[in-house]
């Protein structure tokens, strides 16, 4: 007996272990931090200009000392470009250090925005950069977002010959099945007109030849009555 209620109430405790397990798995979705450097995570900068490496945070959860960092890839050594802790929400950050010449923090609290300005950018500065968050919130959970910047003499002139050509034939063909189906339609229309005609001047003849023969429906003209003698 002891065996049986045994397996009749393990399966129970499995079913809710599992409920358990999706539960937590789902509140850990939801107050997860997220670090993301855009839709496009890469940039090709002239030599000598100015760049903007963007990043943004968000956390369903709010943030509590939110510590973020930059952090430069040289080659598998990872060297940390700047740091900085956030408060809490919509606070500025506070003790913000800087590891490296001509890097500049652009970020504010108020959109979430932790991106670094890199002035006058040397071929040197090209690689990878990985924005790096951690909440206290989610119990030391770790997240971050890499920037590829690539540093060139001078911008690519991209040829779009073949691009043009492509948009061109695909115009073209747009427009002449449009004009088919205006020619079409108009062909459509016309005949049915015709066919209109053709029906109304039938009705028209054979009105008239019934009136011509006699027949029903048409107007005699009465015959004068003979006068007596």
């Amino acid at each position: 007996m002891e065996i049986l209620k045994a397996r009749r109430f393990l399966p129970e405790r499995i079913s809710d272990s599992l409920l358990l397990m999706v539960m937590f798995s789902v509140y850990g979705m939801l107050e997860a931090l997220e670090m993301n450097t855009g839709k496009v995570p890469f940039l090709e900068a002239v030599n000598g200009s100015d760049v903007l490496l963007p990043c943004t945070y968000a956390s369903c959860i709010g943030i509590e000392k939110l510590y973020f960092k930059w952090e430069f890839n040289d080659n598998g050594t990872m060297v940390k470009v700047m740091d900085s802790v956030i408060p809490t929400d919509n606070a500025e950050p506070v003790n913000k250090r800087i590891y490296r010449d001509r890097v500049e923090f652009m970020g504010s609290s108020k959109t979430n925005n932790v991106s670094i300005m890199i002035w006058n950018v040397t071929f040197e500065d090209a690689g990878q950069y990985t924005c790096f968050g951690k909440n206290p919130k989610e119990m030391g959970k770790n997240h971050s977002a890499i920037f590829t910047l690539y540093v060139v003499d001078e911008l690519r002139v991209v040829d779009n010959t073949l691009t043009i050509i492509i948009v061109s034939c695909v115009g073209g063909c747009i427009a002449l099945l449009v004009i088919f189906m205006l020619l079409k339609n108009f062909t459509l229309f016309v005949l049915a007109k015709l066919e209109e005609k053709n029906k109304e001047c039938l009705v028209s003849s054979s009105g008239i030849d019934n009136t011509e023969n006699g027949l029903s429906g048409s107007k005699v003209t009465p015959k004068p009555t003979p006068k007596k003698a």
